[in-house]
């Protein structure tokens, strides 16, 4: 079972790095932006410093001719402070106006870029490391994750800033004019302090557990739709929906403790300032009194303290908010610096024209969390042109044996040959190119039923020629069905095409392994929800137009190894025996066995398939 990062006692990937070196480390994708982004913040801090300005004006308006008195007649010494002040607020209201232009392109393009770049490691990503990793948690990263990091970026980063550097030098002002009144105020901001780095601290954690079991909600969803029929068989959904509300219940308790903990630190920042304006008040009154400061001066300083509080309030805010962006960071970097073993040679080899030959040397294979090996001192020839087809009880390796010749997986020990190439010494997309392969449960996506089957197709052949093998791959596999849907070809199949029956399915992977031409075709028993009369078709129109293709079958039924030109048995990790299907059964009792077994599992796999056959017949 893959394990969620809730599950997982290790410690969260980034959780080593402080908040700053942890958003650093988005720098390389930011950087492209970067001037936008800055032009952004200036013109923030520029509004800002605008704010704080006016109360400099009115300080020199009340200590100048409201001091002195203003006669009715002779208002023009107002007019210029006032002029003052509107231009105050209109550069203000116009430099926020420009901060949002500036930096809403880049917010947007680096989400994008961080996308892309996640789903490039994906699809790179070798099968081990999605068998582990559950389809919710990478969706949330991909999506929420990404969502969250670009609105700190356009906002909370930019607020964050602005917001510190307003208080430093509103700070600085009132030390600087209003003495005394200064600092006890500036006194006000050691609680703040403290406050806001305790927060800081138990918040990173609940916000982690929080977006972590959020993609477990969204695994769970995902499990469920995608299970739907086996939960409406078995009649499960209300067991189905106990487990959602359990974990949607959890979810919940978090994020309670996530607004509990945003709702006491911003009303810690709400309440200090004020009870900090109270005491300036008081002290500002008789400060007055006594001579010490002038009317002017305790009016700038309020209006300045006001200016002040207002990215002080927030600041609790934009510190959860940079908090969630961190742990959103750390997320995305818990996938994409995942190493990926499958990789290209510095220098590949250059395979040229393909013969199809496949060798197999000494090959061991284990995963990486698994000190048992699957496959060991395995040796296995596949001559060029011929079918093969490998036999097993369940769990010998079969399958696992078959992903290591596209190099879906890769040898731990020994080599896979083609052509006498080892395949790691190929490029990935050479090798695919040369071996297809048509697994027992077949994947289909949620696009036409042409692009499905032309998968696999070079994109850059002409329009006739790839229309020529998707007619002759659907024929072969006996896949006509697809002519008599309400578009044809074009009949979007709908996700995972579940729209179709099991052999339906299995027939257009079939057509999709045809039509990409391969030199080596592996199939994974991908004809197991066929009949015996379809498959004998299928089998008998694969040796017409794959001439001289080298073919590996992974029989789980007697029929199956019958067609093929020779047959290889797996047991214990090795190959124990190659031979005719009349020779091994002459000469090998662990073969014979094996087809015993194969005939009675056959036997119970046609009942089931009639009954499920019934079943989806009954469900359209």
């Amino acid at each position: 079972m893959p394990t969620s990062p809730t599950e997982d006692r290790r410690a969260p990937a980034g959780s080593h790095l402080g908040t700053i070196s942890s958003v650093l480390r988005l720098l390389p994708y930011v950087r492209p932006v970067l001037p936008r982004l800055v032009g952004g913040l200036v013109a923030a801090l520029g509004a800002s410093l605008a704010a704080l300005a006016i109360p400099r004006v009115l300080q020199v308006l009340v200590e100048g001719p409201l001091a002195a008195g203003v006669a009715a007649h002779d208002l023009t010494s107002l007019v210029w402070p006032t002029l003052a002040v509107l231009g105050l607020g209109l550069a203000e209201a116009g430099l926020i106006l420009l901060r949002r232009n500036l930096v809403m392109y880049p917010g947007t393009r680096v989400e994008a870029e961080l996308r892309m770049v996640l789903f490039r490691h994906l699809l790179q990503l070798p099968a081990a490391f999605h068998d582990r990793w559950p389809g919710g948690q990478l969706l949330s990263r991909s999506m929420s994750d990404l969502g969250l990091l670009r609105r700190w970026l356009v906002f909370g980063l930019l607020q964050l800033v602005v917001s510190s550097i307003t208080i430093v030098v509103g700070v600085g002002i009132l030390l600087a004019t209003a003495g005394w009144l200064g600092l006890v105020y500036l006194a006000g901001a050691i609680p703040v302090t403290i406050i806001a780095f305790r927060f800081s601290r138990r918040y990173r954690v609940i916000a982690r557990l929080s977006q972590d079991q959020n993609g477990d909600l969204a695994n769970t969803v995902e499990e469920s739709v995608h299970g739907i029929r086996v939960l409406k068989a078995f009649g499960r959904g209300e067991d189905a929906l106990d487990s959602f509300s359990g974990q949607a219940e959890e979810l919940r308790r978090t994020e309670i403790r996530k607004a509990g903990n945003q709702a006491t630190v911003t009303t810690s920042l709400q309440l200090i300032p004020e009870l900090t304006l109270a005491v300036c008040l008081v002290l500002g009154v008789w400060l007055a009194a006594e001579g010490q400061i002038t009317v002017g001066a305790l009016a700038a300083f309020f209006l300045t303290a006001a200016v002040i509080n207002g990215p002080v309030v927030e600041l609790g805010m934009t510190l959860s908010m940079t908090l969630n962006a961190r742990t959103a960071v750390d997320r995305f970097f818990e996938v994409v610096e995942t190493p990926n073993p499958l990789t290209d040679p510095d220098r590949p080899c250059e395979l040229g024209a393909v013969r199809g030959e496949v060798t197999l040397r000494d090959v061991g294979f284990r995963h990486a969390d698994d000190d048992r090996p699957v496959l060991e001192h395995l040796d296995l020839d596949l001559p060029a042109g011929t079918t093969t087809a490998l036999v097993g009880l369940t769990g010998s390796g079969k399958s696992t044996l078959a992903m290591l010749l596209p190099r879906i997986h890769d040898v731990t020990s020994g080599a896979v040959l083609l052509d006498g190439v080892d395949v790691r010494d190929l490029r990935r997309q050479d090798v695919r190119r040369a071996v297809a392969v048509a697994f027992e449960e077949p994947t289909l996506f949620s696009t036409t039923v042409r692009e499905n089957v032309l998968l696999g197709v070079d994109p850059a052949l002409p329009d006739a020629a790839r229309e020529d093998l998707l007619q002759e791959a659907v024929e072969v596999a006996q896949a006509g069905f697809v002519h008599d849907l309400p578009q044809g070809l074009d009949t979007r199949i709908g996700e995972e095409g579940l729209s179709l029956s099991g052999g339906q399915r299995q027939r257009l992977a079939l057509a999709r392994a045809i039509a990409a031409r391969p030199r080596v075709l592996v199939l994974d028993d991908p004809l197991s929800a066929l009949d015996v009369t379809t498959e004998e078709a299928v089998t008998a129109r694969l040796h017409q137009v794959l001439t001289g293709t080298t073919n590996l079958v992974i029989a789980h039924r007697p029929s199956t190894v019958a067609l093929a030109d020779r047959v290889a048995v797996l047991d214990g990790g090795r190959i124990t025996a190659v031979g005719t299907h009349r020779e091994l059964l002459a000469t090998d009792a662990h073969y014979r066995y094996v087809i015993a077994s194969l005939e009675e599992d056959w036997v119970e796999h046609e009942q089931e398939r009639t009954q499920d056959a019934d079943e989806e017949e009954v469900a359209r």
